[in-house]
C-alpha cells in the first residue's frame, strides 16, 4: 500500500465518528408529551402516531427521535415536562390535553400539534380552525361537543333513572365545561346529576363507592386521559356496582363497558403524525387548518347490558354502529 492511500484510511477512519455524530446530532427530534400512561391504549396511540409519521417518510431510530414524557395521571407533572423539552430544544412538540396547554404556555417558537377532544379555539389553542396562527396546529375529535348526547342516550337506555352522576377529572382544564354541559343537558331531560371527581385509582374507587349514597342509576364518564387508561378499572367497577355507564371510546365497551359515544381513539394520533413529518418536511403550524374527526361511533355491549338487567330499546340497538354479543 502506498503511504498517501495509508494516510488517506487512517483520516477516514478518524473521521468517521466524527461524521456519524454530525449526522445523529442533525437528525430532528419529537417531543411527545402526553397526560396518560406508556402502557395500554396509549400503546396504540403511539402506533398510531408512528404510522402517520412513516406515511410522510418518518422512521423513529432512521430519520428521526421521538423523546416521551408521560404524566401518567399526574398533571401537575405536566408543565414541568414541557419546560424540560423545550430546554431540550426538541424540533416539535405533540402533546394531548392538558399538555397542549403547557406546551404553548412553555414556547411561541417550537411548532405544536396537538390533539384534543374539546373546541381549540374556547381553550385557547388556536386563533381559529382555519387559521390557527402562532407556531400551533393539531386535531381535534370534537369529543367535548358530543359530551352532553350521553347523558341523553344513558335517559333512553335507563329512563327509570331520576338521578344521574358525571365523572370528571378535576385537574383537566376541561372539566368545567363537561360539568357545565351536563348540567344543561340534565335539566332538559329532568334529571337530577351530581358530579363527582377523580385524579387517581383510588379516587375511582371513592367515586363508584359513592354513587349509591346518592342514588345514581347511571353514571357518564367525562372525557379524560387518565380515564381512557383506567378503561379497565372503569368497566369492572361499573360492572360490579351494577351502575349503567356511558363513556366516549370504543375500547371501554371492549372491556367490559355499557355503552360508549364519541369520535375514534387512534387516527388523530395517526393524523398527529402526518402533520409531525409535514412540519419537519418544512410546513408552517400557522399554514396547516386544525382538522376535526366528523366519525362518531355509538358502541353497545349487550353481554353486560344483560348481566345489569338492562333490555336495550330496539330503537337504541338499530342507532348502534356497533353491537357486542
Amino acid at each position: 500500500m502506498r503511504r498517501r492511500d495509508f494516510i488517506a484510511g487512517v483520516a477516514g477512519v478518524a473521521t468517521y465518528p466524527l461524521a456519524v455524530r454530525a449526522q445523529q446530532a442533525a437528525m430532528p427530534v419529537i417531543g411527545f408529551l402526553n397526560g396518560g400512561s406508556p402502557d395500554g391504549y396509549f400503546a396504540f396511540m403511539v402506533a398510531a402516531f408512528r404510522r402517520g409519521l412513516k406515511e410522510t417518510g418518518y422512521v423513529e431510530g432512521q430519520n428521526v427521535a421521538i423523546e416521551f414524557r408521560w404524566a401518567e395521571g399526574q398533571y401537575d407533572r405536566v408543565p414541568a415536562m414541557a419546560a424540560e423539552l423545550v430546554r431540550r430544544q426538541v424540533t416539535v412538540i405533540v402533546a394531548n390535553t392538558p399538555g397542549n396547554l403547557a406546551a404553548k404556555a412553555a414556547t411561541t417558537t417550537i411548532p405544536i400539534v396537538f390533539t384534543t377532544g374539546g373546541d381549540p379555539v374556547q381553550m385557547g389553542l388556536v386563533a381559529s380552525l382555519n387559521r390557527p396562527g402562532g407556531n400551533i396546529t393539531g386535531m381535534t375529535s370534537l369529543n367535548l361537543e358530543v359530551g352532553p348526547k350521553k347523558p341523553e342516550l344513558l335517559h333512553d337506555l335507563v329512563p327509570n333513572a331520576a338521578v344521574i352522576a358525571l365523572l370528571v377529572n378535576p385537574n383537566n382544564p376541561e372539566a368545567e365545561i363537561q360539568s357545565r354541559d351536563a348540567q344543561v343537558t340534565a335539566r332538559k331531560l329532568g334529571l337530577e346529576l351530581h358530579v363527582v371527581h377523580a385524579s387517581t385509582e383510588r379516587d375511582i374507587d371513592t367515586a363508584f363507592a359513592t354513587l349509591h349514597q346518592l342514588r345514581a342509576g347511571g353514571l357518564v364518564v367525562g372525557t379524560d386521559p387518565f380515564f381512557v387508561s383506567r378503561s379497565k378499572q372503569l368497566a369492572a367497577l361499573a360492572l360490579r356496582y351494577a351502575v349503567p355507564t356511558i363513556f366516549q371510546f370504543h375500547e371501554f365497551v371492549a372491556e367490559g363497558g355499557l355503552l360508549s359515544y364519541g369520535g375514534g381513539i387512534t387516527d388523530p394520533y395517526r393524523r398527529a403524525g402526518i402533520y409531525t413529518g409535514r412540519i419537519l418536511k418544512g410546513e408552517k403550524p400557522a399554514d396547516l387548518a386544525v382538522e376535526q374527526s366528523t366519525k362518531i361511533e355509538l358502541i353497545i355491549n349487550l353481554k353486560t347490558a344483560r348481566a345489569l338487567g338492562i333490555a336495550v330499546p330496539l330503537s337504541l340497538l338499530a342507532r348502534a354502529d356497533e353491537v357486542i354479543e
